[in-house]
């Protein structure tokens, strides 16, 4: 294939969608390297990229993202691509810390605000 960084730069941004996520980029190339003959490695890429990218991307991640940040994978998506269009390269990071700070904040103050005793202090 041309361009292999492109296409891995390409799904390291798609693996942040639920499920389908790598497989929009490996399962096509993997199809055409059978297609076009490539058997061998038509075959160790399937196996890969679902033994493998799939494990990481469906298994794995949930447990390191969104268990313990307890924020929906379209949060994560949106936190992350906001947060590289804003700050760059370390928006990948800063993106969904802000986001995960913010829901924190907001949980916060809607406990306060919901408290009787928040009622009598004023």
């Amino acid at each position: 294939m041309h361009a292999p960084v492109l296409w891995g730069v390409v799904m390291a941004f798609l693996s942040l969608l639920p499920a389908v996520g790598a497989a929009v980029v490996w399962f096509p190339v993997a199809l055409y390297l059978l297609a076009t003959g490539a058997l061998l490695k038509g075959i160790v890429l399937i196996a890969f990229g679902a033994g493998v990218i799939g494990l990481v991307d469906n298994v794995l991640r949930p447990y390191l993202v969104g268990k313990d940040t307890r924020m929906p994978d379209y949060v994560v998506l949106i936190s992350t691509l906001g947060g590289i269009a804003i700050f760059g390269l370390n928006g990948f990071v800063v993106g969904p810390l802000i986001a995960a700070m913010f829901i924190a904040v907001w949980g916060i103050a809607s406990r306060r605000n919901a408290s009787p005793r928040a009622e009598t202090d004023s």
